[in-house]
């Protein structure tokens, strides 16, 4: 495809990681790979937190979100990378592209609110939990739930909407697997992409006071559990405070890196790496992740597996 015809396409050429057609291979088998774990981990999660009794608590509720936040974030980038791959064709359409953008940037943004939420759940369970019952009772959890999703739905239309109203003059040719937004905006010939920049400087401000929240839950959570007399007491606190932190920071830290490192005209190899450590491996992990020390997750996995009759 020619350079003129790159410009004037009315899609986008999305660049995968080689053009060497073995690694292709490779990185199709690998995605489709870790696609499947996604699938499978956040199905069973999913599955058991709604068929389960013991399995009722805001805790798990707010987990069955946070699964089907991972199944649907990773759905919206890796199926079509693969495609991409497999056809040894990089073309997305216009449309494909907006939808992408908006739904990545939703879920994304969704998944930074469930967490805090899920922090300030956790800090009412371990920190008051004799008013537990009263400050996550079920309207607020679905309120919670309703604004998790509301806010993730306003943070795509924001950035799409800023995104797509600037006018791409150079070769539309994307240096990552899907369509990303530092990406796009290096196709912009003018200053007309201050309005993203507008809308990514209102969301990390949004995000900051996240993040601080989630510090702030965590300081009371462990100053709390570390005066819990019981060694029982303090392993069953953490069970089920250590997976949530490690996702936390995972996400978060690979998401900031990811948004200040600088944008290169021609990535390399170390810049999929991460890209792929804040889109692909966070819902592959997460599944595994709160299963490995929650007790009764394994039962409820066990019970699952055993027999599909639940009590």
């Amino acid at each position: 495809m020619t350079m003129t015809n790159v410009t004037t396409m009315n899609g986008f050429l999305l660049m995968g990681f080689s053009d060497n057609p073995k690694f292709q291979f490779l990185h199709a088998l690998l995605f489709l790979m870790m696609y499947m774990l996604a699938l499978i981990g956040n199905l069973i999660i999913i599955t058991i937190t709604t068929l389960d009794q013991h399995l009722q608590s805001p805790m798990y509720y707010f987990l069955k979100h946070l699964s089907f936040l991972d199944l649907s974030f990773i759905s919206v980038t890796v199926p079509q990378s693969i495609e991409n791959t497999m056809m040894n064709n990089g073309y997305i359409s216009y449309g494909q592209c907006i939808l992408q953008v908006f739904f990545f940037t939703s879920l994304a943004w969704a998944e930074v609110a469930i967490l805090t939420v899920m922090s300030y759940d956790r800090y009412a369970a371990i920190c008051l939990p004799l008013r537990y019952e009263i400050i996550m009772d079920p309207k607020t959890c679905k309120c919670a739930v309703a604004a998790v999703w509301v806010s993730g739905s306003i943070s795509g239309i924001l950035y799409t909407t800023a995104t797509f109203s600037i006018t791409f003059c150079r070769a539309k040719i994307i240096h990552q697997f899907f369509c990303d937004v530092p990406q796009l905006l290096k196709l912009s010939c003018s200053n007309d992409y201050l309005g993203v920049i507008g809308v990514a400087a209102f969301m990390s401000v949004i995000a900051f006071i996240c993040f601080i929240s989630i510090v702030l839950s965590y300081i009371h959570i462990i100053s709390t559990v570390v005066r819990i007399p019981s060694v029982e007491g303090r392993s069953k606190a953490f069970s089920t405070c250590l997976p949530h932190l490690f996702v936390v920071s995972f996400f978060l830290s690979t998401g900031t890196f990811e948004f200040l490192k600088p944008t290169s005209d021609s990535p390399n190899a170390f810049d999929f790496i991460i890209s792929i450590f804040y889109t692909v491996l966070p819902p592959t992990l997460n599944p595994i992740i709160y299963s490995l020390r929650n007790e009764t997750m394994k039962r409820a996995l066990q019970k699952l597996l055993l027999s599909s009759k639940f009590h």
